[in-house]
């Protein structure tokens, strides 16, 4: 039984308990169709956290099904669908993130972001991933946003990602967003080599509390709070700033690959 059909089955034991089919129960939770729930109970849909809390609310189930969610769903899916990632990640006073691959999340244009998650090989609806993930970016436009810093290789700037057009608006983004006082990109150059970073993307939140990762791979999302882990990463993390380009020559840098996207 997989995660999804696992949770599709709680559900479903837990709304027949009510009495209540899934019509009724779709319009006592308000903002989800009968359709919807019918496709999250044969495992066909993935179930959202706030979906979860709310079936959890109506049929008092003690948020069994939110931590199903969250644990055994959310976590193969993206950050935008996890709700211990999110709220992490508002909470933090600072980001560090790397990514040898693509954009990240929060740099990401609209078109940009629709063609990284339609060409993902994982079966998310489209439109609502690119819609949580623009709705993501606000944490950056808030009165008192975290402090991003984003380190990336070149290669992630001269990949052509839904072509010409989306990479040039792309990074043309992040020249935009590196203006920001709270918001620092940096390049790893080709002259680089190999370096520890090609390892895989992570993200590094800071809160006064603690350092928690995210840590991200083609399987599943997994958050790291393990204190020995964070430490390594820690340390992997200053590694890679030492191999990016300062912020001046990163920026000067973004600034001769825009026009190369003609």
């Amino acid at each position: 039984m997989t995660s999804l059909e696992f949770f599709a089955r709680e559900l479903r034991r837990a709304r027949e308990a009510a009495g209540m089919s899934q019509a009724q129960l779709a319009t006592a939770i308000v903002g989800y169709s009968p359709s919807f729930v019918a496709m999250v109970e044969t495992a066909r849909r993935v179930p959202k956290p706030d979906f979860a809390q709310r079936c959890d609310q109506l049929l008092s189930t003690g948020g069994i099904l939110t931590r199903l969610a969250e644990d055994l769903v959310c976590r193969n899916m993206p950050p935008e669908w996890v709700g211990k990632w999110l709220s992490i990640e508002g909470d933090a006073t600072s980001l560090l993130s790397y990514q040898p691959l693509v954009v990240p999340g929060l740099l990401q244009t609209e078109a940009y972001a629709r063609e990284v998650i339609a060409t993902s090989g994982r079966e998310f609806d489209v439109e609502e991933q690119v819609e949580a993930r623009l709705e993501r970016r606000g944490i950056l436009s808030r009165a008192n946003p975290p402090m991003l810093v984003a380190v990336m290789d070149e290669d992630v700037l001269r990949r052509p990602v839904g072509g010409p057009d989306v990479m040039r608006e792309q990074v043309l983004y992040l020249l935009e967003m590196a203006e920001r006082p709270r918001v620092l990109i940096q390049i790893v150059p080709f002259e680089a080599g190999a370096y520890a970073g090609l390892a895989g993307p992570f993200v590094i939140a800071k809160s006064d509390d603690k350092d928690v990762v995210y840590v991200d791979s083609a399987l599943s999302g997994d958050v790291v709070q393990r204190s020995d882990d964070v430490v390594t990463l820690r340390r992997l993390w200053e590694a890679l700033r030492a191999e990016a380009l300062p912020i001046r020559n990163s920026i000067d840098l973004m600034a001769k690959v825009a026009e190369t996207w003609t």
